[in-house]
């Protein structure tokens, strides 16, 4: 050790570290802030939030089918697992539809889109064909296939017009034409309007909101001007205004928002006070799983438009915030899968599944709360209804092949290690012993190596 001036060994002066580091590193609750901003920003995150989002979803709304459906079902002598069993039934065709959109081409998805509109527009209309379509609680919007087996076309007129309008306007915008309002609107607004208009014969006007959302989410992807989206939204409301004070049935449903009585300023609001009352007696932790007691008949539709009522009270407000975290967190990953792709269609496509599920679930939500009208549409992925499930999963394939196709998470997936790779037994050489390289990164590297170099 080198000696200064004096013949005394140096001083050793410690560096101070800046205060700022120091801070970060002394509180805990940054600390965990940044681990968590950490985790929120790698490449696979949306890829996990969609799908482990919509997996515990599905998985928690057939409990809840089972449970709120056995009354009903018992009512119409039928086994008490009736519902669950075709709902359980919807899910596993839902599960194949979504593995195979997951893990289709970005091509095929468009090639796909002409077809998929074809048959939803030729379905639409052959409900309104006498002796072929039914009516289910006063609307004709369904089709018979045999049996107890039914089919709602206008379920999967949602995902045709997210998959042809994400699809036209991708080629407008490739070929520089959405900067012309005529472009941008011709023939997006024909075709909504005229799915529109099938799907209103009917008397179905949840499902018809449900689309003019996706419409104006996908203008608002498109760039539309503020003018342009205004005047495209003031006739949409001036006719929706026109229909529901036509209707008698609609107008009434209006007057129940925020009913406390179950008759309220002259009109029958059971259904809404109900779901009021199954959502109050429910407490923090709810009743129980299985103990509702509105869904003993008071409370009607319980496993289907006011599923989310009999998940308050079984469940309570800890069941419910959970049910609104996993609907935020998918719409949170399909919104980010949208924003972070270069490719149009793929923004387009995301951004219009992104605004169907969470206009829906706001929608369902909303209504079961007091807060905006009965409007008769499912929460997605949760009440019953195959119908809803079938185009609703392959929508959320859709955004599960977008995440995986991301630059970053490509090579993310591409880089992951199996871990079924290591040889049991402890016999064998050294090189039998070690981890197989799957990965066709690793390889590459492996195989440049010299025999020196190991």
């Amino acid at each position: 050790m080198p000696s200064s001036r004096t013949g005394r060994p140096p001083v050793q002066r410690t560096v101070r570290r800046p205060a700022a580091s120091r801070t970060v590193r002394d509180n805990p609750v940054r600390q965990l802030y940044l681990r968590a901003k950490k985790a929120w920003d790698r490449p696979l995150t949306a890829y996990y939030l969609i799908l482990g989002g919509s997996l515990l979803i599905t998985v928690l709304g057939l409990v809840m089918v089972y449970s709120a459906s056995q009354i009903k079902a018992l009512q119409m002598s039928l086994p008490g697992s009736y519902f669950f069993r075709k709902q359980l039934l919807a899910a596993a065709i839902g599960a194949g539809l979504l593995l195979v959109a997951s893990r289709m081409p970005v091509k095929l998805h468009r090639a796909l889109a002409y077809p998929i509109l074809a048959g939803a527009v030729f379905l639409m209309a052959l409900v309104q064909v006498p002796g072929i379509g039914m009516a289910v609680n006063g609307n004709q919007n369904w089709i018979s296939l045999g049996g107890s087996f039914q089919i709602q076309p206008s379920e999967f007129g949602k995902l045709a017009l997210v998959l042809w309008g994400a699809d036209l306007l991708a080629r407008k915008q490739d070929k520089k034409l959405l900067t012309q309002w005529k472009h941008m609107l011709v023939p997006l607004v024909p075709v909504a309007f005229m799915l529109l208009g099938l799907i209103m014969l009917g008397g179905d006007m949840g499902t018809a909101i449900i689309l003019t959302a996706i419409l104006f989410g996908l203008l608002w992807l498109a760039g539309a001007p503020t003018r342009l989206f205004v005047g495209v939204l003031s006739i949409a409301g001036l006719i929706g205004l026109i229909l529901i004070k036509t209707s008698p049935n609609r107008m009434a449903r209006l007057a129940c928002i925020g009913a406390t009585e179950p008759r309220s300023a002259g009109a029958d609001c059971w259904q809404a006070v109900h779901g009021i009352y199954a959502l109050a007696s429910g407490g923090i932790f709810g009743s129980g799983l299985g103990a509702s007691v509105e869904k003993w008949g008071q409370l009607p539709e319980a496993h289907t438009d006011f599923i989310f009522a009999v998940t308050g009270e079984e469940l309570g407000l800890a069941g419910t915030l959970s049910v609104l975290a996993l609907f935020a967190a998918l719409g949170y990953a399909g919104i980010r899968v949208a924003g972070r792709t270069e490719d149009p269609f793929v923004r387009y496509a995301a951004g219009g599944v992104t605004t169907w599920i969470t206009a829906q679930a706001v929608i369902n939500i909303g209504a079961v709360l007091g807060l905006l009208p009965i409007a008769g549409v499912p929460l997605p992925l949760f009440s019953y209804g195959g119908s809803a499930l079938l185009p609703t999963m392959f929508a959320i394939g859709l955004l599960i092949a977008f995440a995986r196709d991301e630059p970053a998470a490509r090579a993310a997936l591409a880089m992951r290690q199996p871990r079924f790779g290591r040889k049991r037994g402890a016999g064998g050489s050294a090189r039998t012993r070690e981890p197989r390289r799957w990965n066709t990164m690793r390889r590459r590297a492996s195989a440049a190596r010299t025999s020196g170099e190991r």
